[in-house]
């Protein structure tokens, strides 16, 4: 897929850490980064989007007991439970028809399965994080000091545009290792009849996400997604948040010094938020069917205190 295609060397996708990156843009002391382009006007203007009523989910379930670790209580009778005779509430130890269930999960919701937000935080180059920050303000005990999900905590509401280049290639999927490149984002707004505007989230499907429906494939390091090249123009087009049905980058990134160059240029430079491992099947059927492939998106990640990021359900309303 790179035949005949002038892509950035290495050195060039170097320099994108200087020539795209957004320190001091909103002021030295901007957490926030690239969700600075959601204005009220551009909220506005997703909620214009919601034309038909109908909503889906963006997110994969989170498997038990494969990805969570989960211990659930229940009780039958509440009076019944160890310690009701103390409880200061006469109700508490007199009803004795209610009763509950409540769970405890543990979860790690990086990688490559489960959906979820990273935040600035997330990844360090030479050590530094978004806006010049030093990884040393992220602390095992405490989390990150700097640029967590909580710089999130009203939640990110705007206009999100779903680019389905398997469908633009006409494949049902795009094979392992495919990158995306702008051609292909200029092609898919050609086809859908839309067109990404400032503080939208683009919302990228290779199509993984059926042949995860279909294989139950969801390991592995070889992948589709963004590559590198894309950068730039997610720059030029002030686009406040990117997702994928993928882990976002291209794997093999193709680069042999840069692992994953859109996780970091788009992080720590740009502070460009990243949506990883949704599940767009629902969400491009649904646009196919209406001819309509920009929504109101909202992501409410959990304000976990000093987290990289927070398991998500992203809700697209068409």
């Amino acid at each position: 897929m790179t035949a005949g295609r002038s892509l950035p060397t290495q050195d060039e996708v170097l320099r994108y850490f200087d020539t795209l990156s957004n320190w001091g843009r909103w002021g030295d002391d901007d957490e926030r980064g690239t969700l600075n382009h959601i204005t009220d006007d551009v909220r506005l203007a997703a909620a214009r989007a919601v034309r038909h009523g109908r909503s889906v989910s963006c997110a994969w379930e989170v498997a038990v007991p494969e990805e969570m670790e989960r211990s659930t209580t229940t009780c039958p009778c509440a009076a019944d439970m160890p310690g009701a005779e103390n409880m200061p509430v006469a109700a508490f130890r007199n009803d004795r028809r209610w009763g509950f269930s409540n769970e405890r999960l543990g979860i790690m919701f990086h990688g490559n399965t489960i959906t979820h937000i990273d935040s600035p935080c997330h990844i360090f180059w030479d050590g530094t994080m978004y806006n010049g920050r030093s990884h040393s303000l992220v602390d095992a005990a405490t989390g990150s000091a700097w640029a967590a999900v909580t710089a999130a905590a009203n939640g990110i509401v705007t206009r999100g545009v779903l680019l389905d280049i398997a469908r633009a290639r006409h494949v049902p999927w795009l094979e392992p290792g495919q990158g995306v490149f702008p051609e292909d984002l200029e092609e898919a707004e050609r086809c859908q009849g839309v067109q990404v505007r400032p503080g939208d989230a683009v919302l990228l499907r290779t199509g993984y996400g059926r042949a995860r429906h279909e294989a139950g494939d969801a390991g592995g390091f070889t992948q589709a997604g963004w590559h590198a090249s894309c950068l730039p123009w997610l720059h030029e087009r002030q686009v406040a948040l990117i997702a994928a049905d993928t882990p976002q980058d291209v794997q093999p990134s193709g680069y042999e010094d840069i692992l994953m160059p859109v996780h970091a240029v788009s992080l720590v430079a740009m502070g460009l938020w990243l949506l990883d491992n949704c599940d767009l099947e629902a969400c491009a059927t649904t646009a196919a069917e209406l001819n309509q492939w920009d929504f109101h998106l909202a992501v409410a990640p959990v304000r976990f205190a000093g987290t990289s990021g927070s398991p998500v359900n992203p809700i697209a309303t068409f």
